[in-house]
């Protein structure tokens, strides 16, 4: 497999083939762009022009900057490994690729082998190279990034290279006698590019093989009407093969074992007419029971998937696409696999006996020699047999034929497994644009048309089940006046969804209750049970909890609901886990029959057991987490037994766990805040925090805490409010759009109000990080006394409620006070203290907290070689974990220590710092990068630019409430615009002054005071 796949959505491989990361958009954009020039280099300005369309913002290097080194963080581990990718140049980047690395080189590689295979009279090999070359494609070309103009050269390259590989593949098929089957793809690929003559003149080939002569002139005349419409005719190999077959006398003959006394069956129904999408299954079908290629047995396609699916739609079209090569007749029957009793072998093999000529009194009683009888008189003929919903193995193995020369579609809600040779395709949901064509054949009326996006919540709310968007297709006909708006409406309500998807015959319910009432009595409840559940997916685990009879009978029973296509596999997630998941219409039919089957207290037990279980393996996890340190405050949610699961899940890396459960776990929150269960909400809020603050999923952090927080207030639990409170105040203060007032000073009262709840409920941890929190705001404020007697407090706090993480913060805040007033020597030996604790608690994030803060203090002593030594390590910690906040705040740090030494390149950190900030809204870290790009500005003479960051810096200081750092910053404008507008320097600098001396900051006072001097300007 490629690790670089470009072919479809963007994906990157590692090792094993597992699915790597690769981060946002744009990000991802810039790797797309950098492999479709592989090798070469690609110059800055035009990454700028591509990844913004040509009008990059001024933040634009320093967003890409951030951008190249996540890059180079997340493919660090992807093979071969060696040398960072991508390499910086003189002027641009160049991603450098091994052969077979990329889909696109691959791709080229094998249609090239088939070109030449083919070139060389060798179909068999050139239909196998191309055949792996066109496999290669699973979409548009990076279908996941639309709107970046720089790819569409690309992609029309490409896709004439595709369709060009797929014209060689045809060839190399026609030249294996695949004519019948090739008819039927051709049929659609000539509709979908009516102006490729190549694929015409093959279609007109395949059908004139097949013997469908007037077809092939039918197509001939509506290719003739497509290029006149364009202003010209067909070519000259066209007109030659055109006058070919008209010259044929008589029909191409049908191939062995027809025989004009024998019946020819010709039992398919009719094909739907507004059959939609399905190309691709529809292709390999044809491919499968193509009747001239190679073969060593009966050629047996299955076609598998959900109720209302479209199974039998899709059999039927293919049947009908496939008749010219099965020339002796084709046979269907409807097996009736759903029903209480499906049709017996025997009453089948009596049905297709007569329609094969043999009068009814001689059609054997005996179910094995009507079997015998119908091989016998299959053998050697081209008959294709659909079997449709077949109920097992023992109902469809009489019915199979006994001669290659024969094939057979089968349909079944079951991948019958024990059925030798079967290559089956597993039919999933329409696409949300193939499901609005569908309703648009449906209804055949302008009201599509007219609100396209109430057909796409139509389709939505459908959950893309091909069933249910016929019935809502079908209603929409029998009511004209209907406008798409009312229906979507009508769908809305999830209890009375299934009541509206029914029309005459057609109902959703039904053809689900087929399926259901076919399980076991253990299975159907596990269905009644998992489908309680607001969640996306679930890992296996969850039946077992639910089940409650070990892993053996909850593995069968979720097997069964597989086989049943009730619940979906959707594979192992990043923790390794097999995950699964409901439709939107399974999910309401199963609570619908757990309201009716189920008593309300069986139901919460099981929300109990499953929620309690994530609570539980969430904190089994948790402390393992790089991120905030705050004390742990568990809930009093029940937790279930989950050793075993654990257990199985010992290799796993936590952020791998969390990384596969993270949405899962948001949707318990939402649920569980719904549903009054506010221990359990508030505790797994607090077992993301970490998780939410590495990720850099802020709103996903606020959003859940708010939720839950809420949900404590209104059930009085006061204790669950705090810790979400605590959780709330980080990201407001931290990570915040709120300019409105000043950071710190908020966060000081809020801090105080936590104090207080944590001291009601009894929680000297929960009081120790709310002290930390007034620390900090009392630092910014220049209050550094009482900031030091609050961190003292507040690590005392955390020492008797053995709060280590506490511990480590307090010492952090101490330091912070101590070294902004004055007191150096001091604040280092709380970070030595500091890192201690971190390395103790073995949490990554306070590790490197203390670590760059340990950074900046030797820098700030002018120990620079230590400092670097300090910041290196935390850097590479951060970028470890994917820790965007600390990785922030040491490239700033790393950016003012290369300011010291002079380093011509400080504004890379610097703007690299600032792209990461931006992109996370970390309004401090943002201020503080702005403030050294001004800076570095100055000491090159280029003031105006200077003054530009400066300005924005102040802006962003000022509502951050941190005095001290305003302060420099008013500094360094007041400089910046000493030339420019001096009467603005003055009072810039009467201001920094003015800060100054209320910080307690003599140095900074008496620059300012030293500057206002040098301009004249009075203080």
């Amino acid at each position: 497999m490629p690790v670089f796949r470009l072919l479809g959505a963007l994906e990157v491989r590692g090792p094993g083939g597992a699915l790597v990361p690769v981060g946002r958009r744009k990000q991802r954009a810039l790797l797309g762009m950098l492999l479709l020039r592989g090798g070469s280099v690609v110059r800055i300005d035009e990454l700028l022009d591509g990844l913004w369309n040509g009008r990059p913002p001024s933040s634009a290097r320093a967003n890409l900057h951030s951008y190249v080194s996540s890059l180079r963080q997340a493919l660090a581990d992807v093979p071969p490994g060696s040398g960072v990718r991508p390499v910086k140049t003189a002027g641009g980047y160049r991603f450098d690729l091994a052969a077979g690395e990329s889909d696109i080189g691959v791709f080229a590689e094998l249609a090239a082998e088939g070109r030449r295979a083919l070139d060389a009279g060798r179909p068999a090999q050139a239909a196998e190279r191309l055949g792996q070359a066109l496999g290669l494609w699973r979409g548009a070309l990076l279908e996941d990034l639309p709107g970046f103009d720089w790819f569409q050269p690309h992609a029309t390259r490409l896709h004439e290279s595709r369709l060009a590989a797929l014209e060689d593949h045809v060839e190399a098929r026609l030249g294996l006698g695949e004519h019948a089957a090739l008819a039927g793809e051709l049929a659609g690929l000539s509709a979908e590019h009516p102006l490729r003559e190549r694929l015409w003149g093959q279609y007109l080939r395949a059908l004139q093989r097949c013997g469908e002569r007037g077809r092939a002139l039918d197509a001939y005349e509506q290719l003739s009407r497509v290029l006149r419409a364009e202003g010209r005719g067909p070519g000259a190999a066209l007109r030659e093969l055109h006058r070919e077959i008209l010259g044929e006398r008589g029909a191409a003959t049908s191939g062995p074992g027809e025989r004009s006394d024998r019946a020819r069956p010709a039992l398919l129904p009719a094909a739907v007419a507004d059959f939609t999408g399905r190309q691709e299954e529809a292709r390999r079908i044809y491919r499968l029971l193509a009747p001239n290629g190679p073969s060593v047995g009966l050629r047996v396609a299955g076609i598998t998937g959900m109720a209302g699916i479209g199974k039998t739609t899709l059999a039927v079209h293919v049947a009908h696409g496939i008749t010219a090569g099965y020339p002796d007749g084709q046979l269907y029957a409807n097996l009736a696999g759903t029903d209480p009793e499906p049709v017996a072998p025997a009453d089948v093999l009596g049905r297709f006996l007569r329609a094969l000529g043999v009068p009814g009194p001689a059609v054997p009683v005996d179910a094995g020699e009507r079997a015998e009888l119908y091989r016998t008189l299959l053998s050697g003929r081209r008959v294709l047999v659909v079997l449709d919903n077949a109920a097992g193995e023992r109902q469809v193995r009489p019915l199979l034929p006994g001669s290659p020369t024969c094939a057979v579609l089968l349909t079944s809600r079951a991948r019958l497994s024990g059925l030798e040779g079967v290559r089956w395709t597993d039919l999933d949901v329409l696409p949300a644009a193939d499901g609005v064509r569908l309703l648009e054949r449906i209804v055949d009326d302008a009201r599509i048309g007219r609100s396209p996006a109430d057909a796409a919540v139509i389709v939505q709310r459908c959950g893309g089940l091909p069933l249910a968007v016929r019935i809502a297709g079908a209603r929409l006909t029998a009511r004209p006046a209907w406008t798409l708006a009312h229906l979507a409406g009508l769908l809305r309500d999830e209890q009375l969804r299934l009541d509206h998807l029914r029309s005459g015959d057609l109902q959703v319910r039904a053809s689900l209750a087929l399926s259901y009432e076919g399980l076991s009595g253990s299975g159907q409840r596990l269905l009644r049970l998992l489908g309680s559940f607001d969640v996306p997916d679930f890992p296996d685990w969850l039946a077992e909890v639910l089940g409650g009879d070990g892993p053996a009978v909850a593995g069968r029973d979720l097997d069964e609901l597989v086989d049943a296509h009730l619940v979906n596999a959707v594979g192992a997630d990043q923790a390794g886990q097999a995950r699964y998941r409901f439709h939107d219409l399974v999910r309401l039919f199963a609570r619908e029959l757990a309201r009716e089957q189920e008593a309300p207290a069986v139901l919460d037990a099981a929300l109990d057991r499953g929620f309690g279980a994530w609570l539980a393996v969430a904190e089994h996890f948790e402390p393992r987490l790089p991120g905030p340190c705050f004390a742990p405050i568990a809930g009093r949610a029940p937790r279930p037994d989950v050793r075993r699961i654990v257990g199985s899940l010992a290799a796993v890396a936590p952020l791998s766990w969390f990384d596969a459960e993270q949405a899962a776990l948001r949707a318990v929150i939402g649920q569980a805040c719904a549903g009054g269960r506010d221990e359990v909400a508030f505790d797994l809020v607090q077992r993301m925090e970490k998780y939410f603050d590495v990720r850099g999923m802020y709103a996903e952090w606020e959003a859940a805490g708010q939720a839950a927080r809420a949900a404590c207030a209104e059930a009085g639990n006061r204790r669950g409010e705090a810790v979400m409170l605590r959780g709330l105040i980080d990201v407001d203060t931290w990570i915040t759009t709120d300019h409105t007032t000043e950071a710190m000073t908020r966060a000081l009262g809020a801090a105080a109000r936590l104090e207080g709840m944590f001291r009601a409920a009894g929680e000297p941890g929960g009081m120790a990080d709310a002290g930390v929190m007034r620390s900090w705001s009392l630092t910014a404020m220049g209050r550094h006394a009482e900031a030091v007697a609050t961190a003292t407090e507040a690590l005392g706090w955390a020492e008797d409620a053995d709060h280590l993480g506490g511990q480590a913060r307090a010492h952090v805040a101490l330091a912070v006070a101590l070294g902004e007033s004055g007191r150096l020597p001091a604040a280092v030996e709380h970070l030595y203290q500091a890192l201690a604790c971190a390395r103790k608690l073995g949490n990554p994030r306070w590790e490197a907290t203390a670590l760059q803060f340990l950074g900046m203090g030797h820098s700030e002593a002018g120990n620079f070689d230590a400092s670097e030594e300090f910041l290196t390590e935390s850097l590479a910690i951060s970028r470890r974990h994917r820790d965007a906040y600390t990785e922030a705040l040491t490239m700033n740090a790393m950016a003012r220590l290369q300011l010291r030494r002079g380093d011509a390149d400080a504004d890379v950190a610097a703007e690299a710092a600032l792209a990461v900030a931006r992109e996370y809204r970390m309004a401090h870290h943002e201020a503080e990068a702005l403030e050294i790009l001004g800076e570095v500005e100055l000491g090159r003479g280029r003031v105006a630019e200077a003054a530009g960051y400066l300005r924005q810096s102040v802006a962003m200081w000022r509502t951050r409430g941190w005095l001290r750092f305003l302060a420099g910053a008013l500094i360094l404008l007041g400089r910046a615009l000493g030339t420019l507008d001096p009467a603005a320097a003055g009072t810039a600098l009467r201001e920094a002054h003015e800060l100054a001396l209320r910080v307690g900051d003599t140095a900074k006072a008496q620059a300012a005071a030293r500057m206002l001097a040098d301009l004249h300007i009075d203080m």
